[in-house]
This record gives structure tokens, sequence and C-alpha cells, in this order.
């Protein structure tokens, strides 16, 4: 009972240090809250890149997506820098890398040692990192927005994120891993989104809303109208229901952006869309391999390749950011540093992420030659020591993609990773999209120079695999 008490005290104490530092800074500038954008951020849930209309998909219809893109700033060459949801969505929320905000997995390593009493106190002590960053909903509200959660959410409570309003009553109440009540957002409408908007309009207050319902996610359920016209003749069953999915994730995203329109506030939101990782259906008709049990397949999900970390990237505000087709490279650490700008609040210095409001205003090309990330297995090693769970890097320059690779630890999900090759790998991403020559042999200059590179934003000292 100390100990918990302790934790509240703390939290409570960081949260108010946190906002008298932002008063004495200088972060809520000095424009009224109710002349700020709203924000909608829309996340997919377990997609690939290439499953949108928009994108050229022969059989998959995402029509509300496809219109969304034609009036964007669409970036098809998006990146998340870790290719799994729970480091994923906490980097979106902080503008910051999984080894540096330190949610590196999606869970502790179980450890069959532990009491349930100690595993649970791993899993708070995992949460508490949301505690000691800035997180986005956390400075918005401070400069007077009104922050609402929905659908995925795996640290605590929706309060802790710095959210006004949620739906996750979070760990440790039951089913409270990763989103319990949140995860009905998207399958059960989106009402509660809707009325939080008319909460907002009434208080005259700008809101930013989490939209990230575990869609296209498993269960691959969809309704029986949609998934019947995916049932082709040669489609895997499987495979019909994922593409029903993406449709349905795509209705609800129709949903909101209809509920925009018939407010009259389609010009006073800035809406971003990414996805937390990549995904391509396995199916039974497949040649996995003894032991693949899982519902990805190969090269995605869990995989720094192109199937597992790229993603479209999207930021509509009409009348601000002229929509475009935009070729240069994006990643989801630009949401954080962008959505700041658009609220006109400081941007704190030494993000990794873009302050990409400029460019997209102006038209003006993104002065950036390379993005990269990470990968790490599913449940963390070490809870202090990031590098412990390290599996892969990955940085790309213009049309080059370099991976390099560790040694797994022991984990549950480590054979995903086995199927990496052991030396550096180096890839023209453009020429070779699904990553299948591997070039690093015929270009070692290039290979040591994006390597210098990794090292610079992060020194490891644990030796890559050669």
């Amino acid at each position: 009972m100390h100990q918990i008490m302790l934790r509240k005290f703390c939290r409570l104490w960081l949260v108010c240090c946190a906002g008298l530092f932002c008063g004495l800074s200088g972060w809520a500038a000095e424009k009224p809250a109710g002349e700020r954008p709203n924000v909608l951020l829309i996340l997919s849930d377990d997609q690939a890149w290439t499953d949108y209309g928009f994108m050229g998909h022969p059989v998959i219809q995402t029509p509300q997506l496809d219109r969304l893109a034609e009036a964007s700033a669409l970036f098809r060459r998006g990146y998340t820098p870790t290719p799994l949801c729970r480091p994923s969505l906490m980097s979106i929320i902080t503008g910051r890398y999984a080894h540096d905000h330190g949610v590196v997995g999606n869970d502790p390593r179980p450890d069959k040692s532990l009491s349930d009493e100690a595993y649970a106190a791993l899993r708070e002590q995992l949460i508490a990192k949301v505690d000691r960053v800035p997180t986005l909903p956390r400075l918005l509200s401070a400069a007077g927005y009104a922050c609402l959660q929905t659908g995925k959410w795996w640290e605590g409570n929706w309060r802790r994120g710095g959210f006004t309003e949620g739906m996750t009553r979070g760990f440790p109440e039951p089913g409270g891993r990763h989103g319990d009540d949140g995860l009905k957002i998207g399958r059960q409408g989106v009402q509660p989104i809707l009325d939080f908007m008319d909460r907002s309009l009434a208080k005259q207050q700008p809101f930013f809303v989490w939209y990230a319902p575990m869609l296209p996610h498993t269960p691959h359920n969809p309704p029986a109208r949609l998934l019947q016209k995916y049932e082709l003749p040669g489609v895997a069953p499987e495979l019909a229901k994922y593409h029903a999915m993406v449709e349905w994730f795509d209705e609800t995203c129709g949903e909101l952006l209809k509920a925009l329109d018939s407010r009259g506030i389609a010009e006073k939101t800035l809406v971003v869309y990414v996805t937390d990782n990549g995904w391509i259906q396995a199916t039974s008709r497949m040649q996995l391999g003894a032991g693949w049990t899982h519902g990805f397949a190969p090269r995605s999900k869990q995989s720094v390749y192109e199937g597992g970390v790229r993603t479209p990237v999207m930021f509509r505000w009409p009348g601000r950011i002229p929509a475009a087709d935009r070729g240069e490279l994006a990643t989801t650490l630009d949401v954080f540093p962008t959505v700041l700008a658009a609220a006109e609040l400081p941007v704190p210095d030494g993000l990794p992420g873009l302050n990409l409001l400029p460019a997209l205003t102006s038209g003006r090309p993104i002065e950036r030659q390379t993005i990269s990330g990470e990968g790490f297995v599913h449940d963390i090693a070490d809870l202090n020591v990031p590098e412990a769970s390290l599996v892969t890097r990955w940085c790309i320059e213009g049309e080059w993609k370099l991976i390099l690779s560790w040694e797994p630890p022991e984990d549950r999900y480590a054979f995903v990773h086995s199927l990496n090759e052991r030396r550096p790998q180096l890839f023209h991403i453009t020429a070779d999209p699904e990553e299948r020559k591997n070039v690093a042999d015929q270009h070692p200059e290039l290979v040591a120079r994006l390597r210098e590179h990794l090292q610079g934003e992060w020194s490891v000292e644990r030796p890559f695999v050669n």
C-alpha cells in the first residue's frame, strides 16, 4: 500500500512540475485556445503499406482513405521506427525512439520464478516510463485542449498519457493490458468520439482525438456484407477476411471525416494518418516452415523489412496544407513535432523527428537525408537496458536501406527475427522494394557510412553480427 501511494505521489509531482515548467518556459503560447486547430490522429493497426486503393492494391477498397489521401500531403514512403505496436505507439505519442523512451517491447519477459505480484510490479515499472517524458496530449491539454483516448493504449489508465478523457481504464484493471473498453471503438462504432467532438465544440475548446482502433488487427471477424465482397475464387479464406477488415476500418475513418464536414470544422482540423506497423497475412497456402504459428507472414510485423516498417503518412489541413503527393521520406516520429507546431506550441529540442509544417504549408522540399529505426524482441529482456532486447537496426538514405543485426535474446517470438540474414544487408529499395537482393558486398563504403550514422544516433556497445 505504501508503495502504491508513493507511486501516485511521484506521478502527481511529475505532472505538477511539468505544468510549472511549461508555464515558466512559454510552452503554453499566448494564442487563445479556441483559435488553435483541432487534431484528429488516425492510427491503423497491423496493416500493410500496400493495402489501400490509393497505394494501388488491386482488390482492397478504401474509398474513405482514398479521399483523405487526395486532400492531404501524402508521403507514400513513410515509416514507423519500430515494427511492433506498443513501442511504435509510444514513439508516436512522445516523438522519441524506443531506446530513448524505454518501451522497447510489448511486455516484460515472462518469468515462471516470479509471483503474480512481482510480475505485476514489472508491468507497472514499464508503464511508469510514460510518466517521465512529455506526451502529445499532456502538452496539448496544458495549452487548453480537450484530449480523448480511444482504442489501443498500453500505458495504464488514459490519464497517465495526459488525456483529459478516455476509454481505457488500464492495468491493473481486468483486460487492461492494452485497451479494455477502449478497444470497442471502431468495431462498435465511433459514437463516443462524436459525442466528445460535440462537447468540445459546445465549450469552444479545441480537441485532440487519439483514434487507434484495433482494426484491421485480429480477430479478423468482418461483417458478412464486407466479407462476401472478398471471397473470390482462388483467394484463401484468411486473406479474404483480412481484406474485408481493411475496408471495415476504412468505413470507420469515413464516419469521422464526415463528422468533421457535417459540423463545419474540417478546415479547422488537422487530420493525421499513420499505421503502427506492417502486416502480411499468412495463409494455409503459404510455405512458412515448421513452427510458424502467427497470423502474419515473415518480413512483415516485427521485422524491419519494408513489410514491417513502411506506412503511408498523411497530413490534411484544408486551407493550410496544400494537397500534394510528396516524394520525400517521412517517419511517424514527425507527428509529435508537427502537431505541436500546428497548435503553435514550442517543439522540444533534440527530437529525432522533424516539424514538417513549414515544408507542408509552403510546398518546399524537406531537408533531411536519412531516417532510421530499430527492431526488438516482443518480450523485453531488461526494462532498464534497451539494447538487451535489440535485434536489428536500420537506416534509409535516399534509395538505399541498410539493416544491421544483433543476436536476439531468448524470447518467445525470437524465431521471427531468426529469418534475418546475420550479416549487413543493403537494399536498393526503389528498384527492389521486396528486399530480395542484398548488395552490401558491392557497396562497402556506403555500408560503413550508414553504420556510422546509426552509431551516432544511439551508441550500442554490444557488437552486431558480422
